[in-house]
């Protein structure tokens, strides 16, 4: 695909670009039909959602000057390059009161650049760290 710019008048990528639409096997979107998975030709892989249709969100997103929800867009573009087990441990950690100290959420942010290339992810858990240090939700509670 292309790096040409996305704009408002884009949204939604699958009905006014379709042809961007892939899944994480390359798979087009009007390929994945119900025939298609009764055959095996198709599988939960087809629909998993890829790295350059979040990105591409967010570039629609940005351009409607929704900056906060493109930055969502962009993190999540990171988390598809890692293990969903990782990224179920982070978001564990992540829920109020389950961590007892900023610790783990500062380890898990240097995991994230360090083997993944996840900076904006590795951002997130250090502002949440700080965040939650702040507003005292280290408190275990489970």
């Amino acid at each position: 695909m292309t790096a040409e710019d996305l704009g408002v008048g884009d949204y939604p990528l699958a009905r006014k670009r379709p042809e961007r639409v892939r899944g994480a096997r390359g798979k087009r979107l009007e390929d994945l039909t119900l025939d298609s998975v009764l055959s095996g030709e198709s599988d939960i892989e087809d629909t998993r959602i890829t790295r350059q249709a979040l990105m591409d969100q967010a570039q629609i997103a940005r351009a409607a000057g929704r900056t906060m929800l493109a930055a969502n867009f962009e993190r999540a573009a990171e988390m598809t390059a890692i293990p969903q087990d990782i990224v179920m441990e982070i978001y564990e950690l992540l829920r109020p009161g389950r961590a007892r100290e900023a610790a783990p959420l500062l380890e898990w942010a240097e995991r994230l650049r360090r083997d993944h290339g996840a900076e904006a992810m590795a951002g997130f858990l250090e502002e949440a760290a700080e965040v939650y240090q702040r507003r005292g939700l280290f408190t275990f509670r489970y």
